[in-house]
């Protein structure tokens, strides 16, 4: 059975709730390397010599010292556009990755050989989890090119020794179809993506020509009622895998197959979980936001950087007897909120609240209005076949105002009527500014 996360959207009130444990230690490799790149880069002209200015790395001994240092965020990458996170000289550079850019400036990402090396290594590390072998054949959805993902899926598998099929996004025909002829084993996709195939497998009649054994899901937060629905239709067992542009990218956690979190490759990355308000860290356990320090990266280490990302340790070793430490799949993102009428409103309380109500499917959309002088939320949901539209309304407008706390417009809508996507899904569209 699929661990269930623990839901995050009165994050306050549950941590309060949690049983203060403590949190995770350091350990003296850790520190170790994480003191070496301290001196290493406030020793030459670059970008965290300045970000660090007026600090004495040499007085950081412990812990508690590390954790007194500043963070680093999302705007400051934006600032250093186009190359200013560069931390060696331009003949150590092979290659460089960037973010969409979608909501700002792009951040650029230099990469070393041993940097591209290291990503192989723990993408590797993260098909070995899933139980991959070099026999496997692993069909790569994401997308290539300045991103991060196609091109880490693919490393992983020329280490493995596994077959890669380059395919990116797009041309569902051609996905298919070579899916099919090329027998592929492992499905590398976003759940949006994964999602969409499995849907169009079904349509076409096609699931006893498909040999697909695993997925390995990235990308984005999804919730368990859309993880059943795709395991289902495809009749694979799925992985999450964790990643970041700025951090290598995919690869640098993945789940296991006892599914109780992802574990994360501490040798390389630490992992520390904040409250996102005070920004102070949390005890074990407590929900937060995961915050990244790169141990061994040379183009563009980071240190202490707020990923936006919700999760907690999961205290305790697994059952599946790896050494790594565990995060629960990721619950959502601080900018993912919104507010209305006085309430906070995360995707993950939609989805819970969806999981929970027979006939509903996965697949949403609530949009935020203004008209009047007054908020107007609508949540349009699919509803699996043969359900009847006016009773499902009204069964899901009451879950909305139990789980959420304010009433909205319900919206039922056939399957497969809303739009999908090769890429993120859009859940949440706030109209009003």
């Amino acid at each position: 059975m699929y661990y269930r996360p623990i839901a995050f959207g009165y994050m306050g009130n549950i941590n309060n709730r949690c049983e203060r444990k403590k949190k995770m230690k350091m350990t003296q490799t850790q520190f170790d390397l994480i003191k070496e790149q301290l001196i290493k880069l406030t020793g030459k002209d670059c970008f965290y010599k300045r970000k660090l200015e007026g600090i004495d790395v040499n007085d950081i001994n412990t812990q508690e010292d590390f954790e007194k240092l500043p963070f680093t965020w999302k705007g400051d990458l934006r600032e250093a556009y186009p190359l200013g996170l560069q931390a060696v000289p331009d003949e150590e550079i092979v290659r460089i990755h960037s973010s969409s850019g979608t909501t700002g400036t792009p951040v650029i990402i230099p990469y070393t050989k041993q940097d591209v090396e290291d990503w192989a290594i723990m993408f590797e590390r993260c098909y070995k989890m899933a139980g991959m072998t070099n026999m496997d054949r692993v069909h790569i959805t994401p997308g290539y090119g300045l991103w991060t993902a196609g091109i880490g899926f693919q490393l992983g598998a020329e280490r493995l020794g596994a077959m890669a099929i380059p395919m990116g996004p797009g041309n569902t025909d051609k996905q298919l179809k070579m899916m099919i002829d090329m027998k592929s084993t492992v499905l590398c996709a976003t759940s949006s993506y994964a999602l969409l195939l499995a849907e169009e497998i079904s349509k076409r009649d096609i699931g006893d020509q498909i040999h697909l054994k695993k997925g390995i899901i990235g990308s984005e937060r999804w919730g368990e009622k859309m993880r059943k629905r795709i395991a289902a239709e495809l009749g694979v067992k799925l992985y999450d895998i964790y990643g970041l542009t700025e951090v290598y990218g995919p690869g640098i956690g993945m789940s296991c197959d006892c599914e109780c979190g992802m574990h994360i490759w501490d040798d390389y990355i630490y992992l520390e979980i904040i409250d996102p308000k005070t920004g102070k860290n949390v005890s074990d356990g407590e929900i937060g936001e995961i915050v990244i320090t790169t141990l061994r990266k040379q183009g563009a280490p980071l240190i202490r950087y707020r990923t936006h990302d919700l999760s907690r340790i999961i205290p305790g070793d697994c059952a599946c007897g790896s050494k790594y430490p565990r995060i629960d799949t990721i619950l959502g993102r601080t900018d993912d909120m919104v507010k209305v009428k006085g309430v906070n409103i995360f995707p993950s309380q939609i989805d819970e609240m969806l999981s929970m109500i027979d006939g509903a499917s996965s697949e949403y959309q609530f949009m935020i209005d203004h008209m009047n002088g007054k908020d107007i939320c609508t949540l349009f949901v699919e509803l699996d076949v043969n359900t009847d539209k006016k009773e499902m309304a009204k069964k899901i407008g009451e879950g909305f105002k139990a789980k959420i706390g304010i009433l909205a417009n319900i919206m039922p809508v056939a399957i497969g009527e809303l739009p999908r996507s090769e890429k993120k899904s859009t859940r949440i569209f706030d109209n009003r500014y």
